[in-house]
């Protein structure tokens, strides 16, 4: 047992299952790159977790939740536990976008951040974020979206000038062609982490303490992309 604030935060999102207890200033963590196996993972690495601590999901004050976008499989996956997990024990969970979480391990004082993950099948997701120089906050300017890499640097062009966005990403591969023949040419790629619970942690707590939570019936992920089913389905 603590009495320092608990929170659990995980991310079935990507092919990097992630879980981490923030406890206090304290954030202890466990990864695993498991491709499509995060409900096989998943609860072990929670249980493994809690077991090191001493502690229960009953003693943790609230959840964050790798809300997406990214593989619908784990999202479901993850979504489904927190879904539960906030019913049985009465929790408020924080919805984090993984972009959100990709742009926050951007470092410098730089103003505008394009978060850029690896969505396969040649696209990405990307998300711009203006980071407030006062308080450092991040602030999602727009939609988040699922497209080509020239797409989205198309779709950042006017909005913010090529010398001042730097980009944070998991994946630089999935940019570098596309930077080349862009206005963005020459811009800075900052290779980050793709292990998101502990960011999700930290981001989910600024949630919570602002009042910033939904209850277990309102959660919904991010999902951006329809699933395969939906896809063929519609045609």
């Amino acid at each position: 047992m603590t009495n320092s604030p608990t929170l659990l935060a995980f991310d079935t999102a990507t092919d990097v299952c992630s879980a981490a207890l923030a406890i206090g200033d304290e954030i202890v963590e466990s990864s695993e790159t498991v491709g499509h196996g995060h409900s096989e993972r998943l609860l072990p690495m929670i249980d493994a977790l809690f077991a090191q601590r001493g502690l229960r999901l009953a003693d943790c004050d609230a959840i964050a939740f790798g809300a997406g976008p990214g593989s619908f499989t784990g999202l479901r996956v993850g979504l489904t536990a927190v879904k539960g997990w906030a019913e049985v024990y009465g929790k408020p969970v924080a919805a984090v976008s993984g972009l959100e979480a990709v742009a926050a391990q951007a470092r410098g004082e730089w103003e505008w951040i394009a978060a850029v993950m690896d969505a396969r099948r040649g696209q990405i997701y990307g998300g711009l974020y203006r980071r407030d120089t006062a308080s450092g906050a991040l602030r999602r300017e727009g939609d988040e979206v699922v497209m080509t890499a020239p797409e989205f640097l198309s779709e950042l062009r006017g909005r913010v000038a090529g010398a001042a966005a730097r980009f944070a990403t998991p994946s630089p591969g999935v940019l570098a062609g596309a930077l080349e023949g862009s206005v963005f040419r020459g811009a800075r790629v900052e290779p980050v982490s793709p292990i998101l619970a502990p960011v999700v942690g930290r981001l989910g707590w600024q949630r919570a303490r602002r009042g910033e939570t939904v209850d277990a019936l309102t959660l919904d992920a991010n999902y951006i992309r329809r699933s395969d089913a939906e896809l063929l389905w519609k045609g």
